[in-house]
């Protein structure tokens, strides 16, 4: 071996050193009925890193990993930064061309994939210039070139590297989904207000020792930003589970004794659905750290539940956060850290308090993210020095932030603009109305219909006839759903978030009823 050098550690290694060096046999990962110590853990992700550098990678290139939760995704992802390997987590939902030009556009050397994925994933993989060493499983698919078991059958001494690590960023390269083209993938360029998401971690209530719950996916900046990141950062336990179950959570729960869980999108709705059960409150979670609770629900499952709600906002494109840790019922918040935030209209003026405009803000020390291979797409992003999120919102007398829906949802009828949150929010309390999507559809007029898909609560379908008189008053006539139809289940993202492009490339249908239409 050549003379080494010291590596320079990650902020994330030193961390789990120092985890190591005072409470080394202390749990960290609960999975099923595993647990991983700290010093088995920092053991793990060694092994890991010193089987990559084995097989050949080297600081720079880059690590795909494709995998569903469980604590391998966590070791190999770790082992990466050790490395100085910008990792490459991966939707493992993803297939065809979209995970092509992932896969391609990432330049990635290594992919680690889960077995099932591997089988269905290969002919794409054999038709790739380039492909990929690939690490699954029992290796024994044809794609394969090493199996999980070589990777980690290597030595847990600290990896040799010749190179110090880039600690800018916990991520490597995560990939937005693409609305009007491909994934783009976000590189941290290390100007962030990191520090910023400390607040949102302590605002979880989770103290030294205590478990903390997530069964959202690790290819998510949620579970691996928040929830991993966040069990380090507060020296808490983290216990994982395999995938969201709106019916098994809270039992979850309390087989690991977990005080804190996270919840993105309809997620408090689709456990609020859940059969009522007597011991519903008996259980140990305290706080429920939640982005995009609907305030008609808030009161209602920390009632139910026992449990605090705390709100907050954040994006994988850049970091910047608001919180809400008050109460303020349906609020995301108040800016946390040195962050600035605005609301705009679509000349980028500051709109007066109580008007919807898009929401921006900007970190002081510059743009801290930028989008990989995509100039133009990372300077329209970041206009005029602030970040643009897409997302509309607006922001009371008293500072606080209010979610209005993505501005490429909104849907333009008649020459008006229309946010999908102003028709789901009222069609939402309309009798028979589990769970409501909103979304545009061509018109024969020109530009979009306003359609609306329902989930009926069970045994009380709702009457689709009368929605246009329930909806007149609580929101414009332009925006009253031309089109309406019972479903039985609305698409989702991995991240339980309403998939509108399903909804939309779904369209009209011959079940679908057009109001319109029906009166010609």
């Amino acid at each position: 071996m050549p003379e080494t050098k010291e590596r320079k550690k990650s902020f994330t290694e030193m961390m789990i050193d120092a985890r190591v060096a005072s409470h080394k046999d202390a749990t960290w990962v609960l999975f099923e009925d595993e647990k991983y110590s700290w010093s088995d853990a920092l053991a793990n992700i060694r092994k890991a890193a010193n089987g990559l550098i084995d097989l050949g990678i080297k600081p720079g290139d880059r690590l795909g990993i494709m995998m569903g939760n469980s604590p391998d995704f966590l070791w190999i992802f770790f082992a990466a930064t050790l490395l100085s390997t910008p990792s490459v987590p991966i939707n493992t939902a993803q297939r065809g061309n979209t995970l092509k030009h992932i896969i391609t556009d990432s330049g990635i050397k290594v992919l680690v994939v889960d077995e099932p994925i591997l089988s269905e994933i290969e002919p794409l993989l054999g038709e790739l210039e380039n492909c990929p060493l690939v690490v699954s499983g029992s290796g024994k698919l044809k794609t394969a070139t090493w199996s999980m078991e070589k990777l980690f059958d290597h030595s847990d001494g600290d990896p040799y590297v010749e190179i110090g690590n880039d600690s800018s960023s916990l991520f490597g390269i995560l990939y937005t989904s693409g609305t009007t083209g491909p994934p783009k993938g976000v590189v941290s360029t290390g100007g962030s207000d990191a520090a910023s998401i400390v607040p949102v971690m302590q605002a979880m209530g989770v103290n030294p020792g205590e478990v903390l719950y997530t069964a959202l996916p690790l290819f998510h900046g949620n579970a691996l930003g928040v929830s991993t990141f966040g069990s380090i950062v507060l020296d808490a336990q983290l216990a994982l589970g395999r995938k969201f179950s709106a019916s098994k959570l809270f039992d979850e729960c309390r087989r690991f004794n977990a005080v804190e869980f996270n919840t993105l999108g309809a997620m408090v709705r689709m456990l609020l659905a859940q059969p009522p059960r007597d011991d519903d409150a008996d259980n140990p979670v305290r706080t429920v750290l939640s982005a995009a609770c609907s305030s008609d629900d808030w009161r209602v499952f920390e009632k139910r539940f026992g449990v605090k709600i705390v709100e907050f906002y954040g994006m994988v494109d850049s970091p910047g956060y608001l919180l809400n840790d008050s109460g303020r019922t349906g609020s995301m918040g108040k800016p946390v850290g040195a962050t600035e935030f605005e609301i705009v209209d679509e000349n980028d003026v500051p709109v007066k308090p109580g008007e919807v405009g898009q929401l921006i803000f900007r970190n002081p020390t510059g743009p801290a993210t930028m989008y990989h291979g995509q100039p133009e797409a990372t300077e329209n992003a970041y206009k005029n020095g602030w970040f643009h999120t897409g997302d509309l919102a607006m922001r009371d007398d008293e500072g606080f932030y209010y979610y209005r829906g993505r501005a490429k949802e909104s849907i333009r009828r008649r020459g008006e603009n229309i946010s999908v949150w102003e028709i789901e929010s009222v069609l939402q309390s309309y009798p028979g109305v589990s769970e409501v999507a909103a979304f545009a559809v061509p018109s024969e007029l020109g530009e979009d219909e306003v359609m609306a898909v329902i989930v009926p609560v069970e045994g009380s379908p709702p009457d689709l006839e009368g929605v246009g008189d329930f909806c007149k008053g609580k929101m414009a006539d332009y925006a009253i759903p031309r089109f309406v139809e019972v479903i039985s289940e609305i698409p989702r993202t991995e991240t339980q978030r309403i998939a509108y492009e399903a909804l939309r490339s779904r369209g009209v249908t011959t079940s679908t009823i057009d109001r319109i239409g029906a009166r010609k």
